[in-house]
Parts: structure tokens; C-alpha cells; sequence
């Protein structure tokens, strides 16, 4: 695909997440760790506007309004002053009409320069960095306004399923095909993106990493497997919990994962619902578990018997699988039962902290902040979920959260040692 179809297609889908959302949907902030739609729409026009059309190529632009550059700042330091983060709510002006015209002004701006094709070859790669960038808001975009659906007492949908479902209560309508492990022999392997196409600087260098032989599970913890854990007293057993997850489990008296509602009162054996972007409804056990935090996905592994995949074993892996899965040009905005393809449906947590590859550099500028500087206190997710682009996702991608983090669509995929 051309790089202006690209841009079109990318900023066209930005707005179609956020079209179905009424202005009030759109301002809601329901935690620090969120934005609100509107921001999102603005902050990825900040992006082109301010690493691509400040640049000598479009010497003609002019910000419709330059305290945009500190309201929708994200992190970039070297740029100037932000906005405080957990504020980002009470951003009640500009109003989400100004937002739409500035995100035009800037698409006709950028779209101009590429009809002009005066870009050099620096401006059309921060192009595509910054379409690759919108569609990770596009995904923030969904989780951030299911936990502000969430939060509202009324738990309004975002939209209707794209198709029947029939509901399947906890222990499920049919019965579940218990979980096979493949096993991979051990060795040298290549890590990391080669060849053409778009990685991120994060994704590279390539370099060799040297794995035991160990066994993946060939699909993803399951809710009807997660039930089991928690009847089994999964969240108040110590022994299974690495010290800063238990502390934060008792702290924030987790019994579920987030989202799951319990039905009736009583013991672990109790009936769940789960709050969805299509409404509230029962938990099916055939569905992968999702929106759960590292540390919930650590003690379940410990419960089966099993561990957390590295992301080295993952990644050697999926480089041989087809990059298919429920992503989100579904339209479910869930995972899905049954489902069995290494990709999509739930970002799966890794064991490994999410740190530099060897001789890994930063690039320079402002731009160098994209990655490098949250290399510390985080964990490697992989995979793509029911929320990401599909033509975002490759086998070297790495996503990254906090250990604690809940509200993403963090799941479960088991390894072992062979």
C-alpha cells in the first residue's frame, strides 16, 4: 500500500473507533493510566504535526493553536512542557469540534506533502512511524473507553455484537479440548526484526540468544481454566504470589480479573459475568481470560505447573506461524472461544523485563524517547489481542506494561521447561 493510502486509511480508522462515542464519552478520564478518546484523536495529530509538519518540508503549515504543543504532549521531554497526564479529564476545551478541525487541518497538510512527494526519506519515515504510533492509540482508544464504560454505574455498551453469540454460562455448553504442549528443541536462535518492512527501534538489533529446549502451550488460558485457580483459592494462597503481587493483590483485594462481576454471594464457586464493549454478560469458559496483570498471570502459571514463556521462546515460535487471529477488524472487541492461533485475542504476559537488545541505541532527537526511556519496571507482552490492528502485529513486536497493569488485554499462554 501506497504511503498516502496508508495514512488515509490508518487516520479514517482512528475515527471510526471514535465516531459511535458522544462528545461526553469522549471526555471521560476514568483513571490516570487512561486518556480520553478526544485526547487520543488530538495527541496523534500532535504527532505528524509536530515531528512532521515543523520540519523544513512543510514550511507553510501553521498550528491552528500553539499551546497544543504542551495540551497534547504525551512524554517527549525534549519537545517542552506537558500537560499533567492524570488532567487529561478536565480538558473540557479545546471542545472535540476543535479536535476534529485540527486533525483535518493537519491530515490536509500532510496529505499535501505527500501529493507533492518533496518528503525526504527522514519526513516519510516519521510519517510511517507516526501511522504505526496512531494505530497503537487506536487500541488505547478501546481499552481506555471500556474502563470508562465500565466505570459508569449503567455499564453502557459500546456497540452491538457483530453477530449472534449464544451465551455459555461458567462451566460452558460444551466440553473444553484440554491444552497441548508442543515441545521446541533448545539452541542458537535469531531474535528480532530483519528485512523490509516497519519494526520499531526496540525490535532490534537482530541478534542470536541462545534457549533451552522447552514446550509452549498451543492455546490460551482459558476463563473455564481460570475459574479453576480461583476455586482453588488461587488469590488467597501466598505461596503461588511474588511479593509486590500478592502485597497489591491483598492492597486491592483482587478476587477476578478485572471486568468479572460476581453473580450471586458466596464461595469460590460462584457464577460470573464480565463487562464487555458490547455489554455485560456471563463469563464463557471457552473464551481466553484477559485483563489480567502480570503478576495474576505468574500465580496462575505457578498453580498449573507451568511458567510464563520468555519472550526469546515466543518469538522463535511465531516467527513459523501465519500472523492470523481475531484482531480488531472483527468487531468483536473480545477473544473468542475456541480460539487456537498464536496471534490475536489476548496480548500474552512474558516473563522477560522489558530492557534494551544487545547494542541497542536510542535514536536521536526527540524521537528517542518513542522507546528507550521506559525500559526499566516493565514487562514484554507479545501477540496482539482482540484490540490491535492486524496489520500492526509481526513476530518481533514487542508490547510492554507494568507488571500490575489490568485494564489492557493481558492473557495467559503456558510454557515448560523440557
Amino acid at each position: 500500500m501506497r504511503l498516502l493510502d496508508q495514512y488515509r486509511a490508518v487516520r479514517a480508522q482512528t475515527e471510526v473507533l471514535a465516531d459511535v462515542l458522544s462528545a461526553e464519552d469522549q471526555q471521560v478520564q476514568s483513571m490516570p493510566d487512561a486518556s480520553p478518546t478526544k485526547w487520543h484523536l488530538a495527541h496523534t495529530s500532535w504527532f505528524f504535526e509536530t515531528f512532521v509538519l515543523s520540519s523544513d518540508a512543510a514550511v507553510d503549515y501553521r498550528s491552528p493553536d500553539p499551546r497544543y504543543r504542551t495540551l497534547f504532549n504525551s512524554y517527549y521531554d525534549a519537545v517542552g512542557e506537558r500537560f499533567d497526564r492524570s488532567r487529561r479529564g478536565t480538558l473540557s476545551r479545546p471542545s472535540l469540534a476543535e479536535v476534529r478541525t485540527y486533525r483535518r487541518q493537519v491530515d490536509e497538510a500532510v496529505i499535501r506533502l505527500l501529493h507533492e512527494e518533496s518528503a525526504s526519506p527522514t519526513v516519510l519515515t516519521t510519517i510511517e512511524l507516526g501511522l504505526q504510533h496512531e494505530q497503537q492509540h487506536q487500541e488505547l482508544l478501546l481499552t481506555d473507553i471500556k474502563h470508562a464504560l465500565a466505570s459508569n454505574p449503567l455499564q453502557p455498551a459500546y456497540s452491538a455484537f457483530p453477530a449472534p453469540v449464544a451465551a455459555r454460562g461458567p462451566d460452558g455448553d460444551a466440553e473444553p479440548r484440554s491444552t497441548q504442549f508442543r515441545t521446541f528443541d533448545g539452541g542458537i536462535v535469531w531474535i528480532g526484526h530483519e528485512g523490509p518492512g516497519f519494526a520499531f527501534d526496540n525490535e532490534g538489533p537482530r541478534h542470536k540468544a541462545f534457549l533451552r529446549s522447552f514446550a509452549l502451550a498451543d492455546w490460551l488460558v482459558t476463563c473455564g481454566d481460570y475459574l479453576a485457580f480461583m476455586r482453588d483459592g488461587g488469590y488467597r494462597r501466598p505461596e503461588l504470589w511474588l511479593s509486590d503481587g500478592w502485597q497489591l493483590c491483598q492492597r486491592e483485594q483482587w478476587r477476578a480479573p478485572l471486568y468479572w462481576q460476581p453473580l450471586q454471594d458466596g464461595d469460590e464457586n460462584r457464577a460470573w459475568a464480565t463487562y464487555t464493549l458490547f455489554g455485560t454478560r456471563p463469563v464463557d469458559s471457552l473464551e481466553p481470560v484477559v485483563h489480567v496483570s502480570y503478576f495474576e498471570a505468574d500465580a496462575y502459571a505457578r498453580w498449573a505447573g507451568a511458567r510464563l514463556p520468555t519472550e526469546e521462546e515466543w518469538e522463535h515460535v511465531a516467527a513459523d506461524e501465519p500472523v492470523l487471529g481475531n484482531f480488531v477488524e472483527s468487531r468483536r472487541y473480545h477473544p473468542a472461544a475456541r480460539s487456537s492461533g498464536f496471534f490475536g485475542d489476548a496480548w500474552i504476559w512474558t516473563q522477560s523485563p522489558y530492557v534494551a537488545y544487545p547494542g541497542y541505541r536510542a535514536p536521536a532527537g526527540a524521537i528517542g524517547e518513542y522507546n528507550g526511556k521506559f525500559m526499566c519496571n516493565q514487562m514484554v507482552l507479545r501477540g496482539g489481542s482482540c484490540f490491535t490492528p492486524a496489520s500492526h502485529m509481526r513476530p518481533s513486536y514487542r508490547n510492554f506494561f507494568p507488571p500490575a497493569a489490568r485494564w489492557q488485554a493481558g492473557g495467559i499462554r503456558l510454557a515448560r521447561d523440557a
